[in-house]
Parts: structure tokens; C-alpha cells; sequence
């Protein structure tokens, strides 16, 4: 199949109608407001279906009813969104429903700015929607993956039955390059044998429900759903590495943050400073293993970040303070050039 040039949010669109996405519900809100432009015309040539809802609230719940009804369902939005959807969000885990969402991030806090940010990662990886719950977090570096890492978010939406989120930024969701989409392999999807399809007299009828009166039976099910995070742990984590076998000094990025700091990387091996990159592909599940591996033979660790500092705290944890953890970032929209990161790794080489 040849590859296509496609804005990374059009990748997404495409993505999620190959993987049999035919359901979309969303609110315009910049900078991911070209997918449902895409969907809007693409959509309705497959026999899919698009609502642009009245508001984000009203848009997550949609994606519950069709999630209920078993096919793929999936909405997307930007920062403030996605926090009007986090109550909806809660309701799809209680349930047990998959759901693909997509948070394309801008600056803030409030309404902030529309350019790239990472600094919902606490909101993604520690508190989504309220109660005990974890949410399977991909974050694509490139638009191919903001392509492959869709198609995989719906099987993996499916066979843990969970909501994944696609955490992307501004600049790749913007950005242009060439994707190729039959570079996913789809994975075996058990059967949604509990859909509300309908049962016609012949099989036990299927109740989709996330209000449970009794604290025993609660907990009962909140501990049921731990033991497929535990599994989700042991199984899917996902990441690169970059120069990270001899190196001294490992940055620690995801996103367009990781680019940046490969050409940081880079930059700091033609000054014989020994740098490498740990890119976290999962965010939720982090790569702690990983790290921790790393710090065995690293002396030092760095967090680049679109924000004031979040991830940094994860990489700390990974790390079991035996390795002292830095930190970079910009916020409020402002991309960190790769000669600011490499002079962040010079002054930490300094002093190892």
C-alpha cells in the first residue's frame, strides 16, 4: 500500500475508519478539530455514522451508548474537552465499556492557548475520572503512529474491555507526514457476547450498568478490574530506546518532546558526552521496568517535558532515587529547542 501524506489528526481519522471505527461523536475545539472534519466527510461514504453533539458531556456519553451496543465507538478533543469528559469517562470504566478518546493537548490551565503542550499527563495517566480506576495511555511520537497506535488502541479498547486514550499534542497533531496504513497488524478480539444487542429469547439478557448499592459487590468488581491492570502491566508496555546502551546521561520523553531531544542526543555524541533516550510509548502503563534496568549502568537521568514538570515524578519512582533525575521543560505552548536540551545534558555531564 503506498504511503500517504496526511496531517497526523487526519491520520487518526483514517485510522480509526481501517480498524472499523464507524461511530464518532465529538465537539469542535482546536488544535484536533480536523478529525471529525475528516470523519464528517469520510464517514458517511462507509456507512458510518457522526454526530457533532451539543457538548463534550453529551459526545462521551454517546460513545457509551454505542460502546454499549458493541461496536467501536470513538470521540476525540483538546485539553479543557477532555476534562468536561472525564465524569463520562468513569462511567465507560464502571461499566466496563471500551472507548477510544483522543486528547490532541493545547497550553493551560482554563481555556490556555492553542498551541502544543503535554501538561495533561497527570490528568491522563493519574486521574482521568473519579474512583479506582487506570486508563491504558498511548502517546505517538510521529503521525505513522498516530496511525498505528489508533488501530491498536481499538483492539486493546476490546480485549481488556477499558477506554484507551491516544494522547497526543498540538504539533504532531498538525504536523504532515507520509503514513503508511497497513503497517498494523490487527489482534485477536474476543466476542462481545456482553453487547445490548438484543437478545431475541436466546440467550440471558445483558445489562450494561456501573451503579452497584452494595459495598461488597463493589469492591468485588473494582478488585476484578485491578487484576486485568495487572495483566495490562505484564503485557503492553510499550517504548524505545535510543543510544541508550553505553550512555551516561538518558533522557526520558514521549511526544514531540522525544524528537527533540533525539537531535539533543544526537548534538551530545558529537561532543563525546554519552547521551541516550528512553521513549515512553505507554505512558500508562510506564516503562519503570525499563528505567529501572537503565539505571543499573546510566549516572544520570533527564525528563524533557511540554510542561512545568509530571512525567519527571514517574521517572524519579522508576528510578528508586538511585540515580539522580533532572529535569526540562517548557510550557504554555513554547516547544524547548534541541540546542536548550543539549546544553541541559552539557551542565549535567559536568557534574557527574
Amino acid at each position: 500500500m503506498p504511503k500517504v501524506l496526511m496531517k497526523g489528526n487526519e491520520a487518526i481519522a483514517e485510522a480509526a475508519i481501517n480498524a472499523g471505527c464507524l461511530h464518532y461523536f465529538g465537539y469542535p475545539i482546536t488544535p484536533q478539530t480536523e478529525i471529525s472534519e475528516y470523519l464528517a466527510k469520510r464517514l458517511p461514504k462507509v456507512g458510518g455514522v457522526l454526530i457533532q453533539a451539543e457538548s463534550e458531556i453529551a459526545a462521551i456519553n454517546m460513545v457509551l451508548g454505542a460502546s454499549a451496543a458493541g461496536v467501536r465507538a470513538m470521540t476525540s478533543s483538546s485539553s479543557p474537552g477532555i476534562s468536561l469528559k472525564s465524569e463520562g469517562i468513569s462511567y465507560l470504566v464502571g461499566c466496563d465499556l471500551p472507548a477510544v478518546i483522543v486528547n490532541v493537548q493545547r497550553g493551560g490551565p482554563g481555556l490556555g492557548g492553542i498551541q502544543p503542550s503535554q501538561a495533561d499527563y497527570y490528568q491522563a495517566t493519574k486521574a482521568y475520572g473519579h474512583g479506582d480506576m487506570r486508563l491504558i495511555v498511548l502517546a505517538p511520537s510521529t503521525v505513522q503512529e498516530m496511525a498505528t497506535l489508533t488501530g491498536e488502541a481499538f483492539d486493546l479498547a476490546d480485549i481488556y474491555r477499558t477506554p484507551v486514550i491516544i494522547l497526543a499534542d498540538g504539533a504532531i497533531g498538525q504536523m504532515m507526514e507520509p503514513v503508511d496504513f497497513s503497517e498494523r497488524k490487527p489482534r485477536e478480539i474476543p466476542p462481545k457476547d456482553w453487547a445490548c444487542t438484543g437478545h431475541g429469547g436466546t440467550r440471558k439478557r445483558n445489562i450494561i450498568n456501573s451503579l452497584m448499592l452494595d459495598p461488597e459487590a463493589l469492591e468485588k468488581s473494582v478488585r476484578e478490574r485491578f487484576e486485568r491492570y495487572k495483566k495490562i502491566e505484564e503485557t503492553e508496555v510499550k517504548y524505545e530506546r535510543f543510544m541508550t546502551d553505553d550512555a551516561d546521561i538518558i533522557c526520558v520523553a514521549f511526544g514531540i518532546a522525544s524528537r527533540i531531544c533525539k537531535s539533543a542526543v544526537t548534538a551530545a555524541r558529537e561532543k563525546g558526552i554519552k547521551a541516550g533516550l528512553l521513549r515512553p510509548i505507554t505512558l500508562w502503563p510506564f516503562p519503570k521496568a525499563a528505567i529501572a534496568e537503565a539505571a543499573n549502568t546510566a549516572k544520570a537521568f533527564l525528563s524533557v517535558e511540554l510542561s512545568m514538570g509530571q512525567m519527571v515524578d514517574d521517572v524519579k519512582l522508576a528510578c528508586e532515587c538511585r540515580r539522580p533525575v533532572e529535569f526540562f521543560g517548557r510550557t504554555g505552548g513554547v516547544l524547548p529547542s534541541p540546542a536548550e536540551v543539549t546544553a541541559k545534558i552539557e551542565a549535567i555531564a559536568a557534574q557527574l
